[in-house]
C-alpha cells in the first residue's frame, strides 16, 4: 500500500509504501488508543457517579439516622408505657384475687351461721398476701400470663356468684318461710285459758272439740299477728264474735276471735308480731281472751304443735 504525504504549500510530496503488517500494526495501535480513551471515560462516568452516589448517601445517612433514633425513641416509649399499664392492672387483678379470697370467706361464714352446708366455699387459701421486698430486679407480668390469671378469676368469681345467689336464695326461702311460718303466741299478756282438743263446752258443758287455744287476759291487752301474711277477714263472724283472719301462704291461716276492736282491714298486708287487735268478749265468749286458731289446708290443726324450722 503506498501513501502520499504533500506539504502544505504544495511544493513538495513524499510517498511511503506502508506493507501489510504495518497496517495491521497501524489498526492495532488506533484500536488500542481508542479503548484506552473509552476506558477512560468508563472510569470517570464511574467516578463521577460513585461520588454522586456518596454524596447523596452523606447527605442522606443523617436525616435516616435521626428518623430511626427518633422512631426507636417512640417504640421504646410505647413499650414503656405497655409495660406500666400492664403494670397497673397486674396490681387490680391482684387486688381482685384478694377481694374473692374475702368474699370466699364471708361465704364460709354466712354458710357456718346459716347452717347451709350443701354450698362449699373454698377458704384453704389464706387471705392475706404480702412479704419483704425482694433485692432482686423485678419482672414485669407477661400478656399471656396476665390473660390466664385473668381467665381464672373470671371463672372464680362465676363460681362464687353462682354460689353466693344460690345461698341468697336459700336464706331468702328460709327466711319468708320463718318469717310467714305461724308459731308463737298471739299475745305477751294473757295465759292459757283453754287447750285444743276436746273439753266441756263453756256455755252448754257438753263434750266439744276446741280447734284452738284459748288466751285469756285484761280487756284492751294487745293482739299480736304471728306470722307475716294478707288479711283475709276483719269483722264480725258467728261463734267467733269480731274476728281477724290472716293468710301466710303454704296453706296456712291463722284466726284471732272475740276482739274488742280490730286494727286492720282485708286486703292489708301485716308483720310478724305486729298489734292487728284489742282483747276482748264479743260473741261467744264468757270473759275477756283471744281464740286463736290455726288452719292449715283447711284443718284445724294444734298451734302448740307447729314448731319452728330454726
Amino acid at each position: 500500500m503506498q501513501v502520499i504525504l504533500v506539504s502544505k504549500n504544495k511544493k513538495k510530496s513524499r510517498a511511503l509504501n506502508i506493507g501489510p503488517v504495518n497496517m495491521l500494526a497501524c489498526l492495532l495501535a488506533v484500536v488500542a488508543i481508542v479503548m484506552l480513551f473509552f476506558q477512560a471515560g468508563k472510569q470517570q462516568a464511574l467516578d463521577v457517579t460513585r461520588h454522586s452516589i456518596e454524596s447523596l448517601y452523606a447527605q442522606a445517612t443523617p436525616v435516616w439516622s435521626h428518623e430511626i433514633e427518633l422512631q426507636q425513641s417512640m417504640l421504646n416509649k410505647a413499650q414503656q408505657n405497655a409495660e406500666k399499664n400492664l403494670d397497673a392492672l397486674a396490681t387490680r387483678l391482684s387486688k381482685l384475687q384478694a377481694h374473692v379470697m374475702r368474699l370466699d370467706a364471708l361465704g364460709s361464714r354466712l354458710a357456718d351461721m346459716a347452717d347451709i352446708n350443701d354450698i362449699d366455699f373454698d377458704i384453704d387459701t389464706v387471705p392475706g398476701i404480702g412479704g419483704p421486698r425482694s433485692d432482686l430486679s423485678s419482672e414485669s407480668m407477661q400478656v399471656a400470663d396476665f390473660i390466664t390469671s385473668l381467665e381464672r378469676l373470671s371463672l372464680k368469681i362465676k363460681d362464687r356468684a353462682e354460689k353466693l345467689s344460690a345461698m341468697e336464695s336459700m336464706l331468702i326461702d328460709r327466711t319468708l318461710h320463718s318469717e310467714t311460718l305461724p308459731v308463737g303466741k298471739p299475745t305477751n299478756h294473757g295465759w292459757v285459758s283453754s287447750l285444743f282438743g276436746m273439753r266441756a263446752d263453756p256455755i252448754t258443758g257438753k263434750k266439744e272439740f276446741h280447734e284452738g287455744i284459748d288466751y285469756a287476759g285484761k280487756t284492751g291487752s294487745p293482739i299480736n299477728a304471728v306470722a307475716a301474711g294478707i288479711v283475709t277477714w276483719s269483722g264480725m263472724r258467728y261463734g267467733y264474735g269480731n274476728m281477724v283472719e290472716i293468710n301466710h301462704g303454704n296453706g296456712y291461716q291463722t284466726r284471732y276471735a272475740h276482739n274488742k276492736k280490730n286494727l286492720v282491714a282485708v286486703g292489708e298486708k301485716v308483720e310478724k308480731g305486729q298489734v292487728i287487735a284489742l282483747m276482748g268478749s264479743s260473741g261467744r265468749a264468757t270473759g275477756s281472751h283471744v281464740h286463736f286458731e290455726v288452719v292449715s289446708n283447711g284443718k284445724a290443726v294444734n298451734p302448740a304443735k307447729i314448731r319452728s324450722i330454726n
